[in-house]
Formats: C-alpha cells, sequence, structure tokens
C-alpha cells in the first residue's frame, strides 16, 4: 500500500478513537454558528499524531481534531496550540481552513478538540506530483515556496503571537526537547545512530539568527491542499509542532524533501532526473525562497538539514512507541514507525556530510 493509499480518504472510526457522537453535536449547536445536524462522523485514515475526525451534516462538512485519549508524552498533542495559530494565521490573509471553535472540557468527548472547515482540493503524497502534468510541475513547487516564504515574513507580534514560543537558545531547546522525546519513550527502543547524533547536534549546533518567526514544523506537500485544478495552495495543515523558532530551520525541513527517498516520506531523492520530471534543483529552490524572503543565502544548510532529520526521526520514534503501547490513531502506523531506523541511519550519514 503507498502512502496515497494509507493516507487518503477516510473509514469508520476505530474503536479506541470514538466518542459520544450526540455529545459533539450538542456542543457544537452551542459554539458553531449555523450549525445543522444530523451529524454523521467518520474518520480520516491520516492523522498519526492527533485522531482527526470528518463531520457531516446535510448543508457543510467540518473536520475536528481531538487529543488522544491514553498515557500520553507530556507536551505532545496540544490542539490547543494548533487552534491558537490556525485562527491566528487565518485572520492574517495565510491560507488555512477557517476555524470555529476550540474546546477544552473532557467531560465532552473525552479529550480536548477544536472544530474548523473541511477544505475540498487535491492532497499530494508523492513530492514527485505523478498526477500533475511535467510542464506544470514547477509551477505547484513554486506555490510550496511562496507559502513558506509567505509564513516566515509574518510578524509574530503583529497577529497575536509573540508570545507563541520561547525567545533564545532554539537549537539548544529543540534538540533537547527532541532527545528527551527519543529517550524518554522505553517502548520504541534505541538506536545507534541516533544516540551519535544526539551526541554531536549539541557540539555543532549554530548560534541563533535571532530570526523569531512563526514555524509550521511539518512543511511538506502532503500538509496542503491544492486547489482542485490550479498550483494554488488553499490550506495549509497539521500545525501540532508549529512554535516561534528559525524560519532557516522550518525552510530546512521543508527542503528535506530533496534527500529523502520516497519510501521514508514524500521524498525525490533516488528518483528520476528532476529535470526530466519538471522540478526545479534544490539550488534553485533555495534561491527561490531566499528571493522572497530577502536573504542571500542559507549558511549552515546541512547542519539545518541534520538537525530536522533528527527530529523527524524522534517524531516517528514516538509513533513506534504509540504502536508498541496500543495508542497510535493511524490505521498504517505501524508501517511508519518501520522507518524509525532507516531514517536516524539516513540523518547520521547527513552529518557525515556536514562534517561529523
Amino acid at each position: 500500500m503507498d502512502r496515497s493509499e494509507a493516507n487518503s480518504g477516510t473509514r469508520d472510526v476505530a474503536e479506541a478513537s470514538r466518542f459520544d457522537e450526540n455529545a459533539l453535536a450538542r456542543w457544537m449547536e452551542d459554539h458553531v454558528e449555523g450549525f445543522a445536524g444530523p451529524l454523521v462522523v467518520d474518520q480520516f485514515k491520516g492523522g498519526q499524531s492527533n485522531p482527526t475526525y470528518r463531520l457531516r451534516t446535510p448543508s457543510k462538512a467540518y473536520v475536528l481534531r481531538r487529543k488522544p485519549p491514553g498515557k500520553l508524552l507530556p507536551g505532545a498533542h496540544a490542539v490547543d496550540r494548533e487552534y491558537r495559530v490556525v485562527t491566528a494565521l487565518g485572520g492574517a490573509g495565510f491560507p488555512v481552513a477557517r476555524t470555529w471553535g476550540l474546546c477544552e472540557d473532557d467531560a465532552v468527548i473525552g479529550t480536548p478538540f477544536y472544530v474548523m472547515d473541511l477544505v475540498d482540493g487535491r492532497i499530494f503524497w508523492d513530492a514527485h506530483l505523478p498526477e500533475v502534468p511535467r510542464e506544470d510541475r514547477a509551477a505547484y513547487f513554486d506555490a510550496m515556496n511562496a507559502a513558506i516564504a509567505a509564513l516566515h515574513v509574518i510578524d509574530p507580534a503583529a497577529i497575536g503571537l509573540g508570545d507563541y514560543g520561547k525567545p533564545g537558545d532554539y537549537f539548544a531547546r529543540q534538540i533537547g526537547r527532541w532527545t528527551r522525546q527519543y529517550q524518554g519513550d522505553d517502548a520504541a527502543g534505541r538506536n545507534a545512530a541516533m544516540d551519535r547524533l544526539v551526541e554531536w547536534l549539541p557540539a555543532n549546533s549554530p548560534p541563533d539568527a535571532g530570526d523569531l518567526r512563526v514555524i509550521h514544523g511539518d512543511f511538506r506537500c502532503d500538509n496542503m491542499i491544492f486547489h482542485p485544478e490550479k498550483p494554488q495552495i488553499l490550506a495549509v495543515l497539521d500545525w501540532e509542532l508549529s512554535t516561534l523558532g528559525d524560519p532557516l530551520a522550518d525552510f530546512a525541513y521543508h527542503l528535506m524533501m530533496y534527500r529523502m527517498p520516497a519510501g521514508i516520506t514524500a521524498g525525490l531523492a533516488h528518483g528520476p532526473p528532476l529535470g526530466l520530471l519538471g522540478i526545479p534543483s534544490e539550488d534553485a529552490y533555495v534561491a527561490a525562497y531566499c528571493r522572497r524572503t530577502g536573504r542571500t543565502g542559507i549558511p549552515n544548510l546541512d547542519f539545518l538539514v541534520v538537525f530536522n532529520m533528527f527530529r523527524l526521526a524522534a517524531i516517528v520514534h514516538g509513533i513506534k512507541g504509540r504502536v508498541a503501547r496500543g495508542t497510535a490513531a493511524s490505521a498504517h502506523a505501524a508501517a511508519m514507525a518501520s522507518q524509525f531506523e532507516p531514517l536516524a541511519d539516513l540523518a547520521w550519514e547527513q552529518a557525515k556530510r556536514a562534517g561529523a
């Protein structure tokens, strides 16, 4: 099963993710303008971390994102933060789904959740964009580039997000956070490459750029909804990992697609030559982002890629732990968890490229 088949569409709500749908309908009657039942609930196949549901009524469709039930790692699954950043960015004109309300009362469906519009469009699970004609692919890549650049030029304080993250020591805090997540999840086990990265990254971190911006944290093609017929992004999804941080680190995460194979995530490495596919090169993509954000280049790019691969490996390690504990939200979580070791090894190979 490929990533598109595994993640696209909906299914019946998993037993571990069920809740009182009547209680939800009553909450929506009180908090969602224009809501009118009856309400039909199913679950999206994707959503490795926070269970995500489609809510259908006779006249409208919504999306619900909730904190998963069960034992969770500290600080994870903060749907209240997701709601806050999506609401603020929507007010600033950035392409996100319209939010309708946040519920932090566990008594309603068992865990906190928020509701937003369902945005119809296309999601691409393969960064090669095989569904798009060759001559159009560059425009789709340019749309992604323009979107992440637009995010990184927004002044967080101007949209009420000046306190959305801690100032200073971004890399130290992030490396520390994901090291603790990795080392604190005994159910998922250890990996020699990750252990080497835990030592190498703090010793090789560049100084903070001091340019705090809202960063998405998981900006890739399958976290965007494109217009059904043209290269326009209608909504950027999955803001669970967002914070204030180094925008260049955020861009480097997005840029990882050029160095990741398709088998691990939405990657472009080890495939046909990009020029034959109509896809811009890594250098051209970096240059376009720098032009849009007023930069002359990205220093320490190789380190930033290693940092992000380590961070992604720690996230996948967390999925592996949830599989072991039986709390994984996605039906294909086991397949994702199996990618932890190859991803950790790839991160260490990139560290060697950066001088390890």
